[in-house]
């Protein structure tokens, strides 16, 4: 069963690190860094892949707000914790919080509608956007290899290729609780906030 899910995630792992940073991503850009350690791909091609999706995802919430500014979708995510604030950082320091908006968890769906609902220009938000999911990919693709290196120092030999699949998974799914755990205390602050 293992040799199947090490099979799985050496074809299948960079496009699951690309498909989830589409997202919110932090967990698939960490989990591609320990993989990349575990020379289950190589660092670069899961920082490339994070910062794909990281831009990917961006564009398309900005194109969303920008062009379907009164879909049903649109008007749901306007209504979220946190939309207000982000509209205001946006037009108050629109560089700024397009290069620092994915690192606040939870703001970047709202964040992305937001800008695209902002008078900031087309071709600046997808410069700015680049150059933040580049710098994003590369910290949390970094996390990742060193959370491989310390895991590694930890184990010692018992870290064979079958433990190390089960140890990333264990951090994926230690991340994952850890965000949605801070994305909740984020939104009930906000919400208690905003009323």
């Amino acid at each position: 069963m293992t040799d199947t899910i090490h099979h799985f995630i050496e074809q299948y792992g960079l496009l699951a690190v690309l498909v989830g940073c589409i997202a919110e991503g932090e967990s698939a850009a960490i989990l591609g860094g320990f993989f990349a350690h575990q020379h289950v791909f190589v660092l670069w091609h899961a920082v490339l892949a994070a910062a794909l999706g990281a831009f990917v995802g961006d564009i398309f919430f900005f194109i969303l707000g920008r062009r379907f500014a009164d879909h049903r979708y649109v008007v749901r995510l306007r209504k979220r914790p946190g939309f207000r604030r982000a509209f205001h950082l946006l037009n108050t320091h629109p560089d700024i919080f397009v290069l620092s908006n994915r690192y606040i968890y939870g703001m970047r769906l709202v964040g992305g509608i937001a800008a695209g609902l902002s008078n900031i220009a087309a071709p600046r938000f997808v410069i700015l956007n680049a150059l933040s999911s580049a710098i994003w990919a590369v910290l949390f693709g970094t996390i990742g290899y060193v959370f491989g290196l310390g895991a590694e120092h930890f184990i010692g030999q018992a870290f064979m290729r079958h433990e190390r699949l089960l140890v990333g998974l264990g951090i994926g799914l230690t991340v994952t609780v850890l965000a949605w755990l801070v994305a909740r205390h984020i939104a009930r602050k906000e919400g208690a906030r905003e009323s």
